[in-house]
């Protein structure tokens, strides 16, 4: 019988919850205590990860209750996780969660099977990193068919490249994580990173056309809410009439005031991610950048999340929940803030994401698109991640923590 868990369990207290009920490969760093946890039978998908090894803070929010019960759920399996892997549009003519003819409600809203349930091949697997690939088809709101082959590699940075990555130094050699963020990072600074690299293969034999529909990479990762959490996202300055509007808040309703800031001077969007009010938003191929983040702190964590954002890319594909007039005006970087649908009703969670996606893959036959998704936690002294949070954010911990 499954023990209960507290809800501030360790990396290694999650570790073992998943290997009582599925496969779980943990990779290391081998310089540091960066440890992440994937397991196949759940899409290849990162449930968690963590800076301090097995005693260390667990950072992906992970559904025990659904993950113990192994029974699959009607529209989606909330197994929860810091990184999986979808496929967009969700929404519209070309939607590849609603049947044709169905209203773009809850109700019939269904998450594609090969990206919800089911195990996906282990290609290759080393100490840092590991391979996983899927084929399935499908078929869109449209009636257009895509046949797919999907290979997603997953690999721990070590310090030096996380730094490459952010801009900013860790203060010793941790290559792939200094490299990612490209800022310095002390040594009292403990930190783990890692990437999906994903890549898309029309395996069929026709090609993919925007008159028909599109797919794109569509990259998720939930994590844990708490009141002191804020999700910052960096955007491009000048005028709406130039670059469009620098949110989009329209998915399940406006977002209200008190949970959407932006600050126009700065650069940044500030969005709650406490999980008590259903939100989303989204940032256009006009105002992207490839960074978003966010800080709890309660645990003194500051997350950041980079990805592929190709130059001069302008075609996304759109996820609003209606018939379109542009399928493909849909935004770069998204965040979602779980919470009730409905007065009274349950959440899936409650958590937040911090997701990003491809541009729409107009393939031809036998080829690719690869989309990479980088997520990086750092913990450690205020005035660090303040520095780092500057570097990178465009924004310190004081400014962040005073949005809400």
């Amino acid at each position: 019988m499954t023990q209960p868990r507290s809800c501030a369990a360790t990396f290694g207290e999650d570790v073992a919850f998943l290997k009582q009920h599925s496969d779980v490969i943990v990779l290391r760093d081998a310089r540091s205590d960066a440890k992440v946890a994937v397991v196949p039978s759940m899409q290849g998908r990162v449930m968690t990860s963590t800076a301090q090894g097995d005693q260390g803070d667990s950072f992906g929010w992970m559904n025990n209750d659904l993950i113990a019960k192994n029974e699959r759920q009607d529209h989606i399996n909330v197994f929860g996780g810091e990184d999986r892997f979808w496929m967009g549009p969700e929404g519209g003519q070309f939607s590849i969660f609603f049947k044709k003819g169905d209203p773009f409600d809850l109700p019939h809203w269904q998450t594609p099977e090969p990206i919800d349930w089911g195990g996906w091949e282990v290609v290759k697997q080393g100490t840092s990193s590991a391979h996983f690939r899927k084929r399935f088809p499908f078929t869109n709101y449209s009636g257009t068919r895509f046949d797919v082959t999907v290979d997603r590699v997953v690999s721990v940075y070590s310090r030096t490249a996380i730094q490459r990555t952010l801009g900013v130094k860790l203060g010793y050699s941790r290559t792939a994580i200094q490299r990612t963020l490209g800022v310095k990072l002390g040594s009292n600074v403990k930190a783990v990173g890692y990437e999906s690299d994903n890549r898309v293969t029309n395996s069929g034999a026709n090609a993919w056309r925007k008159s028909t529909g599109l797919l794109s990479v569509w990259i998720l990762g939930m994590f844990k809410h708490s009141p002191a959490t804020t999700i910052v996202v960096p955007f491009k300055t000048g005028p709406e009439s130039k670059l469009g509007p620098v949110v989009n808040d329209a998915y399940f309703g406006k977002v209200p005031a008190d949970r959407l800031k932006i600050d126009a001077k700065k650069g940044v969007v500030y969005f709650k991610g406490d999980g008590q009010y259903r939100s989303k938003i989204g940032v256009p191929p006009g105002r992207a950048k490839d960074l978003l983040g966010s800080y709890s702190a309660d645990n003194h964590c500051l997350t950041l999340v980079k990805f592929t954002l190709p130059k001069g890319a302008k075609d996304y594909v759109n996820s609003m929940w209606e018939i379109q007039k542009n399928p493909f005006a849909g935004d770069v970087a998204n965040s979602y803030n779980d919470g009730p649908p409905a007065p009274g009703a349950k959440p899936l969670g409650p958590f937040y994401e911090m997701e990003s996606s491809s541009p729409a893959a107009a393939l031809a036959p036998g080829k690719s698109l690869t989309h990479v998704h980088r997520t990086i936690h750092v913990q450690g002294p205020t005035a660090e991640l303040d520095r780092i949070a500057k570097a990178t954010l465009g924004v310190g911990l004081a400014e962040i923590e005073a949005a809400f």
